[in-house]
């Protein structure tokens, strides 16, 4: 609640972040001394500053993520399961926004073959009845509950899926890409299984270039981002020819139908 809070104004008091959360000022404290260890902030006299991850290799925890531009993630996983068509085969990433769309893909109650590298994706699939889902294998990475390296990258070669529904650490011009060269590769592999592939990006993404690069714009047929989008980064997207879905957010996080 915290980074969401200091995101969206770009910076904080103490007392302002205490009386919104309704918690003492020296929680606060100690909660913000945290944050600001471990990269997300940057102390100011009084308060904080919202502090962008500018290290290409800096990787937020996939807890606080989620938080972090949520309503607009769970508009543009709705607008994403939209795509998914009865008995078709779909690779759902280990993103924060996809994990969004195979929760109201799940909703939809349609069958599909659900393939994923994500532990809690797997257990969102896994509540559809109508699904098979299968999960690649590979080495779980600490703390993010998904699998990267083999033998999940050699199955995913061997695999022909219909969508891709994937996310990007950041889109930079024509380039997607991630943290890690793990993950990176594994995205790759996921991309080159697939006959269609969704980029799911909220409009926080379009940033400067993390450290691997894993596609292009051009490898993608659709991006579903949110309204947020600045105006010069929707111009650069639809210069490169890709389709590009913007999706309006209502304050309760789902995706505005006027």
């Amino acid at each position: 609640m915290i980074l969401e809070r200091v995101r969206q104004n770009g910076s904080a008091t103490i007392q302002e972040l205490a009386d919104e959360i309704h918690a003492s000022p020296s929680t606060i404290r100690r909660d913000l001394d945290q944050l600001t260890e471990e990269g997300y902030l940057e102390r100011t006299h009084g308060g904080v500053l919202l502090v962008p991850p500018l290290r290409s290799t800096f990787e937020r925890e996939p807890s606080l993520d989620a938080q972090l531009q949520h309503n607009q993630k769970i508009a543009i996983g709705q607008v994403a399961a939209q795509r998914l068509n009865p008995r078709d085969s779909v690779i759902f990433d280990s993103s924060s926004t996809v994990l969004e769309a195979a929760r109201a893909a799940v909703l939809r109650d349609i069958p599909l073959t659900a393939v994923t590298n994500n532990l809690e994706s797997a257990l969102v699939c896994s509540q559809c009845p109508s699904w098979r889902v299968i999960m690649p294998g590979g080495t779980i990475r600490p703390t993010t509950r998904s699998m990267v390296g083999e033998p999940g990258e050699a199955f995913l070669k061997t695999i022909h899926v219909d969508v891709c529904l994937i996310g990007a650490y950041a889109v930079t011009g024509r380039l997607l890409t991630d943290a890690t060269i793990e993950v990176a590769s594994l995205k790759r592999a996921m991309i080159q299984s697939a006959r269609r592939t969704l980029l799911l990006v909220d409009s926080s993404k379009f940033q400067a270039p993390a450290f691997s690069t894993f596609c292009e714009i051009q490898d993608i047929d659709e991006v579903i981002t949110d309204d947020g989008i600045a105006p010069e980064h929707l111009a650069a997207l639809r210069a490169f020819s890709v389709k590009v879905t913007v999706v309006p957010v209502n304050a309760n996080g789902s995706a505005s139908m006027s």
